[in-house]
């Protein structure tokens, strides 16, 4: 079974991602949405309520008119509260890894990751488990690890596949402290924004006050997080600012009202939806504005919040407080949350009684971006944590501002163990190079950006000019001696990402390799 179609979108009017195809589907919603207005103009005998409807159908044929995306690609979500737990031994099916058509960014953001003294500074000096694990597991799909960032027990990872890193640009991450007066990140938020083919997105990954009776300080943490937040990009200063903005992670929203007993049954009758009503993030989006701009596909999984660990069963335990146990009961509740916001066309006090547009475009009208929700579940094979993995799908279709890399890289000639390799960079456009830049030659399934074989720097001296062909050499010795499958990536250290990658070649075996028989566990005679 697809588990991308086994709950209905959240959109189903999502455009086809080829011009051709989104051309009938356009000509196809015109056709409806001129049946629709002759229907209701036949109906309606109030003109108030006949213009009204024009209106918004207008703007419907405008939109239908300029929103053309030319390429559709696939976004996988996890939030997890890990509770401090080591990460298990397999993650492939959180990851959904053999989906079709397959994913294209990974966005995974954990709270509570071990944040112990001794093992933080471990972490610090080394990759921690659950970014190990994760960079494990992705790799051999071809996924790079684009950027992470931590605070204490906050983990937000990106990855995106080797054939998008040179259309990914501007990465910069920040976070936000909101535990102990703002003073301790136990609590808080970190993100990472960036420019995907010229798109500007941010990733929220949070972690709010808990307990039931903190919903409006969770409400105000979320606001202050959304206004503090600051990057150093004119056009995108804030959050808020950018096009499309996913807020995720254990937002510690509970549901009030309900007593144990009619969750109990609720839950076990699969009737979860007579929960939502009392859901306090559901509520409170009724009443703060901010929150209204913000989309979540329906609750169809069960609470994820809180788990006897390595079991299905809710833990009910009483709560406990400074002074012992107040003899309240643990209720379920759905603390894990994944949603979105596209930025208003006009701001929202402009349109107090409708929802934030679910597409957008640049004020050229020639960049609009689409995201549907394809799936929106929990995992309940994991057991290591109190909480259940949250997993979203989504389809961002859009139309690239740009389809060329800044640096063309590539290799000249045969590679191998045995002469001097060299390489071929061009600047293709302008843009902020150093000579502190950098050409890594990577093996095919390479992890991040610093996993690679060797590198050189750049050409010394004068910045090449747009066009030039420069070449540079590679010292024979920092050649691999068995060869293999590779790829050369140009980093920029001003942009701090892999700008430009070259096509797969391979490098040959040296001679001395297969003179004397060497294999990878036994290379220089020295067994690994």
């Amino acid at each position: 079974m697809d588990p991308l179609t086994d709950i209905p979108r959240v959109r189903s009017d999502s455009t086809s991602s080829t011009v051709s195809q989104g051309s009938r589907s356009k000509m196809l919603l015109r056709h409806r949405l001129s049946q629709l207005l002759t229907c209701i103009e036949d109906m309606s005998s109030d003109d108030e309520v006949s213009e009204e409807v024009s209106r918004t159908l207008d703007e419907a044929f405008q939109l239908c008119g300029r929103f053309v995306p030319t390429d559709s690609f696939r976004l996988h979500m996890v939030t997890w509260n890990v509770a401090t737990a080591e990460p298990p031994e397999d993650l492939t099916s959180l990851l959904y890894l053999d989906v079709q058509p397959p994913t294209d960014l990974y966005v995974i953001g954990l709270q509570e990751v071990n944040a112990a003294p001794v093992r933080f500074i471990s972490d610090l000096l080394m990759e921690d488990s659950w970014s190990h694990i994760f960079m494990k597991t992705l790799s051999p799909s071809g996924f790079v690890k684009v950027t992470s960032v931590r605070m204490q027990g906050l983990l937000l990872l990106m990855f995106a596949k080797q054939i998008h890193l040179p259309y990914i640009r501007n990465i910069q991450t920040t976070y936000t402290r909101t535990g102990i007066f703002g003073y301790w990140g136990n609590k808080g938020a970190v993100s990472v924004r960036f420019s995907f083919y010229g798109h500007m997105i941010c990733f929220l990954n949070c972690h709010l006050a808990a307990h039931m009776n903190y919903a409006l300080q969770r409400v105000d943490e979320f606001e202050y997080i959304l206004e503090s937040q600051e990057f150093d990009f004119s056009e995108t200063p804030h959050v808020l600012d950018h096009k499309v903005v996913f807020c995720f992670g254990d937002l510690n929203f509970r549901i009030a009202d309900h007593g144990l007993h009619f969750l109990r049954s609720s839950i076990n009758s699969g009737r979860v939806n007579l929960l939502w009503d009392k859901d306090q993030l559901i509520t409170m989006k009724k009443k703060e504005p901010f929150l209204q701009e913000f989309e979540e596909g329906e609750l169809h999984f069960k609470p994820t919040y809180k788990f006897v660990r390595n079991s299905d069963a809710y833990d009910t335990s009483s709560l406990k407080t400074w002074l012992g146990f107040n003899g309240k009961k643990r209720k379920p509740a759905w603390t894990d949350r994944i949603l979105w916001r596209i930025k208003p066309k006009s701001p929202p006090e402009a349109e107090e009684d409708e929802k934030a547009m679910t597409s957008t475009d640049d004020g050229q009208n020639k960049y609009p971006i689409l995201v549907t929700q394809e799936k929106y579940t929990s995992d309940m094979s994991y057991g290591v944590s109190d909480h259940k993995p949250v997993i979203a799908t989504f389809s961002l279709e859009l139309r690239k501002y740009f389809d060329t890399p800044l640096v063309h890289v590539s290799p000249v000639g045969v590679w191998c163990r045995d002469k001097v390799a060299l390489l071929n960079y061009t600047i293709q456009e302008d843009f902020m190079s150093s000579t502190w830049d950098w050409i890594g030659l990577y093996k095919v399934g390479f992890k991040c950006a610093s996993d690679y074989e060797t590198f050189v720097w750049v050409r010394e001296g004068d910045l090449p000019e747009t066009k030039e062909v420069i070449q540079i050499s590679v010292n024979k010795d920092e050649i691999p001696l068995l060869g293999g499958q590779y790829v050369l990536g140009y980093y920029s250290t001003n942009l701090q990402s892999l700008i430009g990658i070259s096509d797969t070649f391979d490098i040959m075996e040296s001679k001395r390799a297969v003179m004397e028989e060497l294999v990878p566990e036994n290379i220089n005679g020295l067994n690994q």
